[in-house]
């Protein structure tokens, strides 16, 4: 029986996790990647080789490359793109030289995931992390001061915003701007808010259509090369799927996936499917993207979130929140089910847990781990989404 393939992300030796503490958890397969390399550059082949001996050191594979991150200047379509494209085509060769097939990418501008909570208290008393569009909004209007920035929100949110600033002390300001600028996983190392004002400038500058250009350039220069090699693209969706400090965003629904698909037909160019980043917004229809997109879906990524009215949201228990997780779990079983039938595409996908809660002796250890990527949360996210495939599997007797 094609059980989804169990993985776990690792950033790493210096990550507060080992591969130790994965392996008693019953991982088949590391997601990871080279993250001493610089962005841009092209990951050699001993770094690659040496990565992978680690985690099969360990017992376990490396399954999934996340991300190899795709440098500004393709995003912004600058004079450079094209050297940093051949770097990124001859990384997927080395990969696919040590036997590396799949890798997840993202085309996210700024940062690679917004919130404005990274220890949001929920009522159990473990924490997670949480999205405040009000508290999202003061950011930009009083800290990152972006010019004409209320031209982006109506007036009654201008106001809350004034009124949420005005409220903070000087410590939970520290701590807004602290959580905005640790968007980068991986990392614990804050982007510098100069640097986030001079990358944001930029981008204001390039409209919707001009990203999506952009990353449709990117991939019809490297989705046939990748496609020559057995290499699995598969893009993540911007996190949150929506407009944020009035940057664009082009993979946050249903037709920015179309396009992304279509633009660039091939095997080889799949979505990781994200149930937190696209459940974010209650306009995506969970279900019918897996069933309408489902055989370039290349990786999973499962967690919930908890959509409140006053459009904020934060990390919920993976079978509790807005994400209709067992149709979505339903929906993904039934697609393997059409592999099985066509012999068309991987039958075990790689699936992974994603941002746990913070609980219990993780506590103890906060500040070993990056934020959403606790040892126990993301323990309990998987033995919840196990338990959820086999009962399924089982009702439907396959």
């Amino acid at each position: 029986m094609d059980y989804l393939k169990k993985t776990f992300r690792w950033f790493g030796p210096d990550f507060g996790v080992s591969l130790i503490d994965i392996k008693q958890l019953g991982i088949e397969g590391i997601v990871t990647a080279c993250q001493e390399i610089p962005v841009g550059e092209v990951w050699p082949l001993a770094s690659i080789a040496n990565l992978k001996s680690q985690i099969e050191a360990n017992g376990m594979e490396w399954s999934v490359v996340e991300s190899v991150n795709i440098h500004a200047d393709i995003k912004y379509g600058l004079t450079n793109r094209d050297r940093y494209i051949a770097n990124y085509i001859q990384t997927l060769k080395n990969l696919a030289e040590n036997g590396i097939y799949d890798v997840c990418y993202n085309f996210m501008q700024l940062i690679d995931w917004t919130r404005t909570d990274l220890d949001f208290k929920l009522p159990s008393g473990a924490s997670a992390l949480n999205f405040d569009p009000i508290a999202a909004a003061a950011f930009d209007l009083y800290i990152l001061a972006r010019e004409n920035a209320e031209q982006s929100y109506s007036d009654a949110i201008c106001k809350q915003a004034k009124n949420y600033f005005e409220a903070l002390t000087d410590i939970e300001k520290i701590n807004l701007k602290n959580a905005i600028l640790a968007g980068m996983p991986g990392s614990r190392k804050l982007i510098a808010l100069d640097d986030f004002k001079t990358n944001h400038a930029a981008v204001l500058k390039i409209g919707k259509e001009s990203l999506q250009n952009n990353l449709s350039y990117f991939l019809n220069a490297v989705i046939p090369e990748a496609e020559k090699i057995g290499i699995r693209m598969a893009i993540h969706p911007d996190d949150p799927p929506f407009s944020v400090f009035g940057v664009p965003r082009i993979v946050s629904n249903y037709q920015d996936i179309k396009f992304i698909l279509e633009c660039c037909p091939s095997t080889s160019n799949g979505l990781t499917f994200c149930s937190g980043s696209l459940g974010a917004s209650e306009e995506n229809n969970l279900v019918k993207m897996i069933e309408d997109f489902g055989d370039k879906i290349h990786f999973l990524h499962l967690r919930n979130v908890k959509r409140l009215e006053d459009g904020s949201f934060y990390e919920a228990d993976h079978l509790n929140g807005s994400v209709p997780m067992q149709e979505v779990m339903k929906a993904i079983i039934i697609e393997q089910q059409k592999r099985v039938n066509n012999g068309k595409g991987i039958v075990n996908i790689p699936m992974r847990p994603d941002h746990g809660h913070v609980l219990l002796d993780d506590k103890k250890r906060i500040d070993e781990f990056y934020s959403g990527y606790s040892l126990i949360g993301r323990a309990i996210g998987l033995a919840q989404l196990s338990g959820l495939e086999l009962g399924i599997r089982n009702g439907l007797k396959l």
